[in-house]
């Protein structure tokens, strides 16, 4: 956590308790596949509103009152100011409560937590964007970061997949993407069905296909842990080092602030010391742990 992220938290906290959280309304809900939803939020205090700011690969923590609280990425991006968004599956007790509300629901809403994508490392290199399922909730945010500001950054490869087409996330994003000149959008499933017309074939594989080069270049992962744990292999075949790989790793985060130890892998907590780590920083237990 840098200087800045300390300091805009005590500005943003100024009652000085981290885990109280500000009420925020629900005002669209997108269903992305059976089982995940997105929604569009804003705070219900306008003033503190326009006052939050956050970094791509920032989380918060979302309460749906008298269940419980879960902690979700800021998946829209910060140069997109009408309104923030996270993406949920629907897995567990507080996910079930989420994806019973409707419009007009008022949740609670603690952050920003963690650390974000680091920009300035990423200026003025050839991205890869490597995303599978829900996975691609962080990514979208940076994503739409770099193509708002794409004078910044050289070539853009985006790789997506997920078990069916009926598992895509965000088709309006990818649809997007592909129609966008400066980007190399690619899209993948496990296993394709009669109207399909896309790549069939697992992310890693469809990567070593594709074959980004890594002159120049930061790749930047996230999906399941098991095509995370395929996908650097497959990168590092190609060239990468583990400092040109980036990941966002967000299994197993709760209080948001590295207090309950339940996100404790090796030596960091993710979401104190992350989500967003480098393949350099966590390459001894990827395997073993996440």
């Amino acid at each position: 956590m840098t200087a800045t992220d300390i300091s805009h938290r005590k500005k943003f906290f100024a009652l000085g308790n981290v885990y109280l959280p500000h009420i925020v309304v629900i005002e669209k809900i997108i269903e992305e596949t059976p089982g995940v939803r997105t929604f569009h939020f804003n705070f219900k205090d306008k003033k503190l509103g326009k006052e939050f700011s956050f970094e791509s690969g920032q989380f918060g923590q979302y309460s749906v009152f008298g269940i419980g609280e879960a902690p979700f990425c800021i998946s829209s991006s910060p140069t997109r100011r009408d309104h923030l968004e996270f993406t949920a599956q629907r897995v567990g007790r507080v996910t079930n409560a989420l994806h019973r509300l409707g419009a007009g629901a008022e949740l609670g809403f603690r952050g920003p937590y963690g650390n974000s994508f680091p920009l300035d490392f990423l200026k003025s290199k050839n991205l890869v964007f490597v995303g599978g399922g829900i996975g691609l909730a962080p990514l979208r945010s940076l994503i739409w970061n770099v193509i708002d500001n794409r004078n910044k950054y050289k070539k853009i490869d985006i790789i997506y997949g997920a078990r069916s087409p009926a598992d895509l996330c965000f088709k309006y994003d990818l649809d997007a993407w592909g129609k966008d000149k400066t980007v190399n959008m690619v899209t993948t499933v496990d296993k394709g069905d009669d109207t399909w017309k896309g790549k069939v074939g697992v992310v890693p594989k469809i990567l070593e296909e594709v074959a980004p080069s890594a002159r120049e270049a930061v790749a930047i992962v996230c999906g399941p842990p098991i095509m995370i744990r395929f996908t650097f292999p497959v990168l590092e075949k190609l060239g990468f080092t583990p400092k040109q790989m980036l990941t966002t790793l967000e299994k197993r985060m709760k209080c948001g602030i590295g207090k309950c130890g339940r996100c404790n892998i090796g030596n960091i907590y993710v979401c104190r010391d992350g989500p967003v780590f480098s393949y350099a920083q966590i390459k001894n237990f990827v395997s073993s742990e996440y």
